[in-house]
C-alpha cells in the first residue's frame, strides 16, 4: 500500500503517546503532524488538511468528540479519516463517537502496532476501487467521488455509511448478514461492538430521508426499493 504523501494528524495531550505514535507511523511513511489540545487540533486540521486525524477523546480545551463534530460540519472534512484514542470502554461513549463521525476506535493503552494496522486497514478500504455507479430507481451511487445523489441532489455521506449503503445496493433485495457487514466493511483486523452496524444504518437512513434499507430482525439488512 502505497502510504508516501498520505498526512495523519494527531491530537493528544500526552507527549508520550504523541512521541511514540509519530514514531511508529513515520516508520510506515506517513507524514505524521501533531497538536496538543482540542482547538490546536481544529487549527492545525484546517492548515494541513490531512487525509487522517486522529483524536484523543478526553483532550483539554475540546474533547476529541468536540473536535470531530465541528470538522464534520465543514465540507473540506466530510470524508476526512477520523479515528478516536480513547480509554472509555462503555458503549454509549462509542455510539456517540460514532453517530458524531469517527471511522473507527482505538483504545487506550495504545498498541502502536493495533494503531498501525487500523490505520492502514482503513487506508486499504478507502484506495479500493469498489467497482462500477449503481442506479436504482431514483438513486445513484458513485463509489470513485463517493458520491449519492437522489433525483440529482447530492447526499453526503461519512466513508463508512457509503461503504454500507454501496453494499447492500450493490444487490438489491439480498439479505447481508451483519458478520457478513462487519467483515466487508470494517475488515477483519478492526474490532466494532455490536451497535455498529445500526447506527450507521439509522445515520444513512435519516440522510437519505428515503425508506430503502430493510431490517430483517435477528439476520441483518437488505437494499430495496
Amino acid at each position: 500500500m502505497e502510504t508516501k504523501g498520505k498526512r495523519i494528524l494527531i491530537a493528544d495531550d500526552e507527549p508520550d503517546i504523541l512521541e511514540i505514535v509519530s514514531y511508529n507511523l513515520g516508520k510506515e511513511g506517513y507524514e505524521v503532524y501533531t497538536a496538543k489540545d482540542g482547538n490546536e487540533a481544529i487549527e492545525r486540521a484546517k492548515q494541513l488538511n490531512p487525509d487522517l486525524i486522529i483524536l484523543d477523546v478526553m483532550m483539554p480545551k475540546k474533547t476529541g468528540v468536540e473536535v470531530c463534530s465541528i470538522l464534520r460540519s465543514q465540507a473540506l472534512f466530510q470524508e476526512t479519516l477520523i479515528i478516536f484514542l480513547t480509554a472509555l470502554s462503555d458503549e454509549a461513549s462509542h455510539i456517540k463517537g460514532l453517530e458524531t463521525g469517527a471511522d473507527d476506535y482505538v483504545s487506550k493503552p495504545i498498541s502502536p502496532k493495533v494503531l498501525v494496522s487500523r490505520v492502514n486497514a482503513l487506508f486499504r478500504r478507502v484506495n479500493k476501487d469498489d467497482g462500477k455507479t449503481l442506479k436504482i430507481g431514483n438513486i445513484s451511487i458513485d463509489p470513485v467521488k463517493f458520491m449519492v445523489e437522489i433525483e440529482g441532489k447530492e447526499i453526503i455521506l461519512a466513508k463508512k455509511e457509503f461503504e454500507l449503503l454501496y453494499l447492500l445496493a450493490s444487490k438489491p433485495g439480498r439479505v447481508f448478514l451483519r458478520n457478513e457487514i462487519l467483515s466487508q466493511v470494517w475488515g477483519m483486523d478492526v474490532i466494532v461492538g455490536d451497535r455498529t452496524i445500526d447506527v450507521h444504518i439509522r445515520k444513512i437512513r435519516q440522510k437519505l430521508g428515503v425508506d430503502c434499507i430493510t431490517t430483517v430482525k435477528g439476520v441483518g439488512y437488505k437494499f430495496e426499493i
